[in-house]
Order: C-alpha cells, then sequence, then structure tokens
C-alpha cells in the first residue's frame, strides 16, 4: 500500500481511514452519497430528494466534509455539494454493487 503522506505514521492513516467509512456509514450519509453520486447538487435540491429537514442534511453535509468526503463551493447564496475525488466514486459504487441488498442474499450465510 502506497502511503500518499510520507510525513504520517501508518497508525494515523488507518484511524483517518476508519472514521471516514465510518462516517459514509450512517444510513442517512450514505443516501446523500447515493443520491449525489458523480452530480453536483445544492442542499435543497439534496433535501428534496431524500425527504428530510434542510437543518439535518447540512449537519450530515458537514460531517462528511470534515472527513473530505464531499467538498463544497458557494454560489451566491446556495452552497452545492459533490464527492470530493473520482477514487471515492469508484469505492461508493463498489460498496454499492458488493453491499447492495440483493448481493447480501447471495453466496454467504450466517451459519
Amino acid at each position: 500500500m502506497e502511503d500518499s503522506h510520507p510525513d504520517q505514521a501508518p497508525e494515523d492513516d488507518i484511524t483517518l481511514t476508519a472514521d471516514a467509512l465510518k462516517a459514509m456509514g450512517h444510513p442517512l450519509r450514505w443516501k446523500i452519497l447515493c443520491t449525489l453520486g458523480d452530480k453536483e447538487m445544492s442542499v435543497g435540491e439534496i433535501v428534496e430528494k431524500i425527504g428530510t429537514s434542510q437543518s439535518n442534511v447540512s449537519q450530515h453535509l458537514d460531517q462528511l466534509r470534515n472527513k473530505n468526503i464531499v467538498k463544497s463551493r458557494r454560489d451566491a447564496n446556495r452552497i452545492y455539494y459533490c464527492v470530493s475525488n473520482e477514487e471515492l466514486l469508484n469505492l461508493i459504487g463498489t460498496m454499492r454493487g458488493v453491499l447492495c441488498h440483493t448481493n447480501l442474499n447471495d453466496g454467504y450465510s450466517s451459519e
């Protein structure tokens, strides 16, 4: 595994990765990420698609932004969000493909 931050200890990398996965693992945050996909959306557009309050979505977006999972930009009085990079988009797509409901019921039993 390549160390992308030479001045950062591997233990720090492990903690940062675990924290990012934990942030993505919250059901509403996962729904936000799946709703965003490869698009850029305003908070209002995300609220409309998800069906929860703007303050709730904003709080979860803030947590995703703090973990560098999404990035934001301001345009006048609106803030737009998108997944921060192509690698994360690929990871989210892979996780959806592997962990979606139909795949969880195939191949593995809890014996």
